[in-house]
Order: structure tokens, then sequence, then C-alpha cells
């Protein structure tokens, strides 16, 4: 029975340090393309770029679990800090993930099997207090390990992230107008035909080359020309925020995966997305438009044309990602739920924190619920 435990314990390894992270990115890629296909936010380049930007002083743990043979089997990737929670100091294993991220899973061939065996390895070694894996979808196998995880009775917690809207692409730009509103469509219509009063009305794709930084910025003026610019929240206005999606479009150019649109009124970008496509499916990570606009919706009008041109392409899915919205709901009554779950170590800070956050603050909120309005 030692044996076996001793043997169990060797299949899982962390991977530490650029070299050693390096040497993995082949075998970390195949098994995204493996068990997440269509998914370009669980592979290397997605989560070492965002690691750059976001924390670019801390080096991710990468958790790998091996078959007895030597393949890769699962792997998730975990960020080491320290943190207060609740005036508490707390050795904290977070994913790598931020607004930005849009969704995050373990990926594993099987959670059920690898599941136990990450576990075993995070109470074996020790040093954290709390586990948090943010923004997994539903049925991912994130939701596995935190099930194995209630499971065997470590304090644990979930609660509800966001609501993605998504669509499937007909093979048709008619059979998608005949899932819209009827008023909808008649709105797009008479906007279309306000806002080509001043100007022609042009559907741009760019992929990558050499005008990419220019269109970049372009695409940053436009979302940050209305409430994210007054909040402060616009990508241009934060320093890792930019980098990180300027690096994201350069490394999606070489791979193929980058669709910038723009929908130009005479020449001048009216509306725009940030998007990558990837193996049938079309991701929307940033839209931005002129609000001067708003009474003629041009993020709407692009949001016409973007879908015509996916559909020529052969595109399959549609998905908004980020949070429900008014404007998404025009297009889809289709989400996808996201979650956050928690795992708290055992212990008396484990147990502590897991009070505060599932018990305490819950009462607290609905004692004081009618003075917080």
């Amino acid at each position: 029975m030692q044996e076996l435990a001793r043997r169990q314990q060797q299949r899982v390894v962390e991977v530490q340090g650029a070299d050693a992270i390096a040497a993995l990115l082949p075998q970390w890629e195949a098994l995204a393309r493996e068990v997440a296909k269509g998914q370009p936010f669980l592979g290397p380049d997605f989560i070492l770029g965002w690691c750059r930007a976001f924390c670019p002083d801390l080096v991710p743990r990468v958790l790998c679990v091996r078959s007895e043979g030597g393949a890769l089997e699962a792997l998730l990737p975990l960020i080491a800090k320290r943190e207060w929670l609740y005036g508490l100091p707390v050795r904290a294993l977070n994913t790598p993930v931020n607004a930005h991220s849009c969704r995050f899973d373990l990926l594993a061939r099987d959670p059920w099997e690898s599941g136990p065996l990450l576990l075993d390895h995070l109470e074996a070694t020790g040093g954290w207090d709390r586990l948090l894996l943010r923004d997994v979808p539903a049925g991912g196998a994130g939701e596995v390990l935190f099930e194995l995880a209630r499971r065997r009775g470590l304090p644990v917690g979930r609660w509800e992230s966001q609501r993605s809207p998504w669509f499937s692409l007909p093979t048709s730009v008619e059979a998608l107008h005949a899932t819209l509103d009827t008023k909808f469509k008649a709105n797009l219509r008479r906007r279309r035909r306000k806002l080509s009063q001043s100007g022609a009305l042009v559907l741009e794709r760019f992929e990558g080359g050499p005008q990419l930084a220019a269109r970049l910025e372009e695409g940053f003026a436009l979302e940050g020309s209305g409430w994210k610019g007054k909040r402060g929240t616009a990508i241009a206005q934060d320093g890792p925020t930019r980098r990180f999606y300027e690096e994201l479009a350069e490394r999606s150019a070489r791979q193929g995966r980058l669709a910038l649109y723009f929908l130009r009124q005479g020449g001048r970008a009216v509306a725009f997305h940030f998007g990558l496509e990837q193996d049938g499916r079309y991701f929307l990570l940033k839209p931005g438009y002129d609000e001067s606009l708003g009474a003629c919706s041009p993020g709407q009008l692009l949001m016409e044309d973007v879908t015509a041109d996916l559909i020529g392409r052969g595109v399959r899915e549609f998905d908004f990602l980020g949070p429900d919205m008014t404007w998404k709901r025009d297009w889809t009554d289709r989400v996808r739920v996201h979650a956050w779950y928690s795992i708290h170590a055992r212990g008396r800070l484990g147990s502590v924190l897991h009070a505060a956050k599932f018990r305490v603050t819950p009462a607290v909120k609905e004692v004081l619920g009618p003075w917080l309005h």
C-alpha cells in the first residue's frame, strides 16, 4: 500500500522556472488541443502571456500528472502568493485568471483519475491555505476537482461568476435572421439606413501584418471612447492590460487565429471587435464603438456584418464571452454558466476562511441587506 501511494505521488510533478516550463510547452499544447479543442484560453501561449502581463514577478507553479509511462495526463497552472483575506494573512494558490481571461479549466484527459492525485499532492506538500479556481465553465474538469475535494472532507465553496451568451451559427444568413426578433431586425435596418447617410458602411476584417499596431491603436481608441474610458477600465489606460492584448494579437496573428473586425463609415472606424477564431468558433474578447453614434447602434450593425462574414467562412459558433448583457441577448437566449471554486486546506485557518466566506459573510449581508441598497 505504501509503495502504491509512493508511485502515485511520483506521478505528480511541479514544473517551475523558465527553462523547465519551456521544455513542457509542446506537451502542454498537445494536451490542450486534445481535451480543450476550440478553447484558446487554456493553452500555454495564452496562460503564460497572461502571467507575463499581469504577474511578471511571480513564477507559475505548473502541476503535471503523468501516466506511469510518462505521458502528460493533466495540467494545472497556479500562482502562489500571499494575500490578506478577512484581515488574515493567507497563502493562496490562484489560477492565472482575471477579467481578461474569459474562462479557465483544469486540463485533464480523465479528471476523475487525475483529480485525486492532484489533491494528494497538494495535501502532502502543504504550504497553502486556499486554492481558488476561477471562471470554470459548467461541466468542466475543475468542477470535478472541486467535487473530489468536497468528498474527501476539505472545506469547499462555490459561487457563480458569470453567464456568457453564445449561439450556433447556421449555414446561411437567412437562417440566422429567422431566429431574431422582428422588431430588432427592423431597428437594424432603420439604423443602418440612418448611419449610411453620412458615408458608406464597409466591413473590414484584419488578420495581421505590418499594420497590426495601427489597427490595434484604432480599436483601443474605440473601446475606450465611452463609459470604459470614463471609468478608467479601457485597455489603453492600463499598461499590463495593453501589453496583454498587444502580445495576444501578435501571437494570434502568427497562429492564424486573430480576427479584428471594423465597421467603417466613409473610411472611419465606428465599431470594433477584438476576436479570436479557432476550430470553427469565434470568440469576442473585446468590442468597442463610437458612443457618439449610439442612436445608430454601430456595435449591433457590426455584429450583423460579422456574423454574416463568419457564416460565409464556415464558422459554427459565436461566443460573446464575459458577463450577460442586454445587447448580447438580442442575438441569443443561450448562456454558459461559469463558477468560482474555493478549496481550503485542512486546519484551523482553512476552516476560519471557509466559515468567513460561506457562512458569516452571507449572514451579515442578509441582516444588513435593507441598509445596503
